[in-house]
């Protein structure tokens, strides 16, 4: 019968316990400090929702180490993760989908997309996309891969507009279209190809449209030139 007592006294006294490190650990959050900036870590739910919004960890009104930020109907599964780094602007990004499968990476500045970004096939770690981003445009060269890991295309891109050779290939990796891209539109020498890598069409375009003597190719063999523009 002590022993009884004992061990009651005991769930008593683990229950008061527990109940204090809630209330201590409700009290430390969602604090500012004596400036009035949020400081120390923070967690809110969305509007009239038991769904967290945010977590983190906040060092006198600046985001310090890992955030987690959760869509309306993730649950527990946070939809994006951001790094921040020590005295610097840039974090660390990386998008989930609810299961909680990769669906993209990279780093931000501010809310700029910076440097390489890699985005992943739906479901899988193999990457579908690589891209360079400067000051949020898309900047250099973007590679896109298939599922197989051959790849799809390299495009060129210079402050966000397409500029710069451009390849395009099949799902067996032969080439399907070689062009270049001068401010967004087709300028210069373009080849074309077949699904097994033959040339079937070779020409010039400028400024966006097809210019001078195009030649169409069978089995490698020329069979027909037409000239553009059409007179």
């Amino acid at each position: 019968m002590e022993s009884f007592k004992i061990l009651i006294s005991l769930i008593f006294l683990l229950c008061l316990v527990g109940n204090i490190s809630v209330s201590i650990s409700q009290t430390d959050m969602n604090q500012f400090d004596a400036n009035g900036k949020r400081h120390g870590f923070w967690s809110k739910n969305y509007k009239d929702s038991d769904q967290i919004r945010y977590e983190g960890t906040f060092v006198h009104g600046k985001e310090s180490g890992v955030f987690n930020f959760f869509c309306s109907d993730c649950g527990d599964t946070p939809s994006i993760k951001k790094l921040f780094i020590i005295n610097s602007e840039i974090a660390e990004v990386s998008y989930f989908s609810k299961n909680g499968k990769i669906i993209s990476s990279g780093q931000m500045n501010q809310k700029l997309r910076v440097g390489e970004w890699i985005y992943y096939h739906s479901g899988t770690k193999n990457i579908l996309t690589k891209e360079h981003y400067t000051n949020g445009v898309l900047d250099g060269k973007k590679v896109t891969y298939y599922r197989n890991n051959v790849l799809a295309e390299e495009i060129t891109y210079k402050n966000g507009v397409k500029s710069g050779v451009n390849n395009y290939f099949s799902t067996k990796g032969k080439p399907l279209k070689e062009l270049i891209f001068v401010n967004d539109k087709l300028h210069g020498p373009a080849i074309y190809y077949n699904g097994d890598g033959i040339k079937i069409l070779e020409g010039n375009y400028k400024n966006g449209r097809k210019y001078g003597i195009w030649k169409k190719f069978k089995n490698n063999i020329l069979i027909a030139e037409e000239a553009f523009p059409k007179k």
